[in-house]
């Protein structure tokens, strides 16, 4: 990649989206009212948010109206490919390569175009554990300082730790939904046990708390054991 390159972000066509974004649909979906939410709280600043899917490519957006112009120029917008192969380091698709919060700030960006873009990101991994997509917060304004990034990051956060929580939920709808007590360094450690009190599902920070492999989870594992 050549950091000079001023192309916009390669969109993919029509069909292409309709696929990638059918393949997160039930994610998407589990993410509206929290998207909204931070949406509420980051608006205000001249911020966009933007769902991604695990390739890099915004399938969900909310922006202000009279912003869309200028994001769209910028390629923040459902349909663009902001994976690190193809835009270098940027906050989506470094999320996504790092499997990590975290910010990139302003010359931070790899190409030179990018270099007035502000964006946090962290990554959602979906009920069975995966890097399933990244939640963004753009911005391209000038005066946007680190204390209001700090915050932003936060917000983030917790608009995932929400959206991971609610798309447990619905991938398990007969399941008893159990908050499991772990370290803060492990939020959102969720257990879904059937009628026989025995685990059918677990999220990432529950797997990683304690120890559950999928093997452990083909096998009967009574809940009483963890």
């Amino acid at each position: 990649l050549d950091p000079g390159e001023r192309k916009p972000p390669r969109q993919l066509t029509s069909m292409e989206f309709k696929v990638a974004r059918q393949r997160i649909e039930p994610l998407v979906q589990a993410a509206q009212a929290s998207l909204d939410r931070l949406y509420l709280a980051v608006g205000g600043i001249g911020c966009c948010v933007l769902l991604a899917d695990r390739d890099g490519v915004p399938v969900e957006r909310r922006g202000a109206i009279a912003d869309d112009v200028t994001f769209r120029e910028w390629g923040l917008w459902t349909g663009s490919v902001w994976s690190e192969d193809c835009e270098g380091t940027n906050g989506i698709g470094t999320c996504l390569a790092e499997g990590r919060a975290l910010t990139i700030h302003r010359d931070q960006h790899f190409f030179t175009k990018n270099t007035l873009l502000s964006c946090t990101t962290a990554p959602i991994y979906d009920h069975e554990g995966n890097l399933a997509a990244a939640l963004d917060v753009s911005s391209c304004r000038a005066d946007l300082t680190e204390g209001f990034v700090n915050l932003i990051a936060v917000a983030v956060g917790d608009a995932v730790r929400r959206i991971e929580a609610e798309n447990f939920r619905l991938a398990f709808p007969e399941a008893r939904i159990v908050v499991a007590p772990t370290s803060e360094k492990t939020p959102n450690a969720l257990l879904a046990v059937d009628n026989d009190d025995l685990v059918v599902g677990a999220t990432r920070s529950a797997r990683i708390a304690f120890g559950i492999t999928p093997e452990k989870l083909a096998r009967a594992l009574p809940a009483g054991d963890l």
